[in-house]
């Protein structure tokens, strides 16, 4: 008996350390949805070989694709697509909703507000205390503007000229990951590799002093766990993909992946079905015991 009961001990405790081992489950964005105040200005590209094409708005593409990773970007889900159209209402805001790990989260195209906010009003100056400043500041320095000695006022307004905030205010969501054990999430952002093909036909002698290859991801707004915040960056990897196919096709966007990341809520983890398994047949073992020994009674 003394044997037995240090075997059932021991298999519980096996059974309890499987649990607290057992990765959570989690991965990708699920449930996706589109919404906002411009909630049918949105494109969805699928991968069609080594190229991006649009295909049809419907929520199983939208959902389709948003699978992959930093070291496989597929395609994407273009938010706020109309950002480079005449006539563009910069107060308007096109999300994606979904749930990873058990949470909600929600990821938007950029306003007017969301830029030029200063806390007491709106300002489209130049050294005006804004998120338009601040990501700007960096996108100077990202284009090697400072080498030119061209000043940083007179490419804000150049850049500002051009609806340059506007045509970064759309970002193209290809995927949104989770880690499972630290709760991290990622969030891929597809773009230019090198920007420079982009803005220097729009900007004229400005776009000539444009540093080639210089990189800068598409800002996106998201809210999570009651936290909203604006990510970007100006580092890339090749995506080994590019607009191609069909109409709108570029052959230069989504050339670039360029990740973004926030602390996410790690995920409960979930012990696998053998598990429970085992627990409840050691559970059956102790009603067995129990029953037989009333039965000798």
């Amino acid at each position: 008996m003394t044997f037995q009961k240090l075997v059932i001990g021991a298999s519980m405790a096996i059974g309890v350390s499987a649990i607290a081992t057992v990765p959570a489950q989690a991965g990708t964005l699920t449930g996706a949805s589109i919404g906002g105040t411009a909630a049918n200005d949105y494109l969805v590209y699928d991968v069609q070989g080594s190229s991006t094409k649009i295909v049809d708005k419907t929520p199983a593409n939208v959902q389709k694709v948003l699978d992959g990773n930093a070291a496989n970007p597929t395609g994407n889900v273009e938010l706020r697509a109309s950002s480079e159209v005449a006539g563009f209402d910069f107060y308007k805001n096109t999300t994606l909703t979904g749930q990873i790990g058990g949470q909600s989260i929600t990821l938007s195209s950029l306003t007017a507000t969301d830029w030029f906010s200063t806390g007491s009003g709106m300002s489209t100056s130049y050294g005006a205390n804004n998120f338009a400043n601040t990501w700007f500041n960096q996108f100077y320095d990202a284009a090697g503007l400072g080498t030119s000695f061209i000043p940083r006022n007179q490419a804000f307004n150049a850049f500002l000229g051009i609806n340059g905030f506007q045509r970064s205010s759309d970002p193209n969501i290809s995927y949104v990951n989770q880690n499972d054990i630290s709760g991290e999430i990622k969030i891929g952002l597809a773009g230019h590799y090198n920007l420079k093909d982009y803005y220097a036909p729009l900007l004229g002698n400005l776009g000539k002093l444009l540093k080639n290859e210089f990189q800068a991801s598409e800002v996106v707004k998201v809210t999570y766990n009651g936290k909203t915040d604006l990510l970007y960056s100006f580092s890339a990897t090749k995506s080994g993909l590019s607009n191609n196919l069909g109409s709108g096709a570029d052959g230069l966007s989504h050339s670039g992946n360029y990740e973004v990341t926030i602390k996410g809520v790690p995920p409960v983890a979930v012990p696998e079905p053998s598990v429970i398994l085992g627990l409840l047949g050691v559970a059956g073992v102790f009603t067995t015991r129990r029953k037989f020994k009333k039965a000798s009674i």
